[in-house]
């Protein structure tokens, strides 16, 4: 996830994609995400079992904010928020 100008990446894991997303743009999560204004989901991935997903959310905080941003840009290189198109369907 990120804010509105794209400068700040937030990584984390959940078992409920839509739900956690709108907690963090309703600011109803307190800390990192309500302070840095961290309401775009810009990227996501599907996992098999909540170890990989934990796993996978480490190995990409460990990360650059360079290579986040080109994990991003794959998937989604305008950095369009991603939940708009699951409240359409």
């Amino acid at each position: 996830m990120t804010n509105d100008t794209n400068t700040v990446t937030y990584t984390g894991v959940t078992n409920d994609l839509l739900s956690r997303v709108n907690q963090h743009k309703n600011k109803i999560v307190k800390g990192f995400t309500s302070r840095y204004r961290i309401n775009k989901l810009v990227y996501y991935e599907v996992g098999e079992d909540i170890e990989g997903a934990i796993l996978r959310e480490k190995q990409i905080k460990s990360w650059s904010r360079e290579e986040k941003v080109k994990l991003i840009n794959e998937m989604n290189p305008d950095w369009h928020d991603l939940f708009q198109d699951f409240i359409k369907d």
